[in-house]
């Protein structure tokens, strides 16, 4: 089920409401599952039929406070294995924010998450800051992301950069 999505990859709006936790992106009482089990479970307590209906290049929409909750790695790695092309949110708890960076799961601050409906076709364009509701035919101007976390993003998360970084080095993996 792992997922990798194209860099200029459109996709639809899942639209969610405030302080959207940990607990139901990866519920406590499922982390024993592996991890393509347990990604089968994310969003089920508010929205049953998110697992089954999300594609890869889809988009995650939501307001304030996303990925509050326990520091579960879990959660932003079973919205990664759903092909979740980004999380555009008004704001995120911080270790969410850097655990799905971590991934390779932009998750970009985005103020005018009211704007966009449930079903809306998304293009992200992650490099210029700029993302586009071609439903509705809207253009904004995202958040810049640092460049270091754009890298991350690109290479498809912190440890494939490390594992290019240590191959251009000529470093063997230990």
């Amino acid at each position: 089920m792992t997922a990798m999505n194209p860099p200029d990859a459109s996709g639809r709006a899942f639209v969610f409401g405030d302080r959207i936790d940990t607990d139901v992106l990866a519920p406590g009482g499922l982390m024993k599952l592996a991890p393509d089990a347990l990604a089968r479970h994310c969003l089920k307590a508010i929205r049953p039929d998110f697992p089954e209906t999300v594609r890869l290049g889809d988009f995650i929409v939501a307001g304030e406070g996303f990925g509050i909750g326990s520091s579960r790695e879990q959660a932003a790695v079973s919205l990664h294995l759903l092909g979740v092309r980004a999380v555009l949110a008004k704001s995120f708890a911080r270790i969410f924010y850097r655990n799905a960076f971590n991934l390779g799961l932009p998750a970009l601050v985005f103020p005018q998450a009211d704007e966009v409906s449930d079903g809306d076709r998304l293009s992200l364009d992650l490099a210029a800051g700029r993302l586009r509701n071609d439903t509705q035919d809207r253009a904004y101007r995202l958040s810049p992301v640092p460049g270091h976390l754009q890298d991350m993003a690109a290479a498809g998360g912190l440890l494939a950069q490390l594992r290019q970084r240590f191959a251009v080095r000529g470093l063997d993996e230990a």
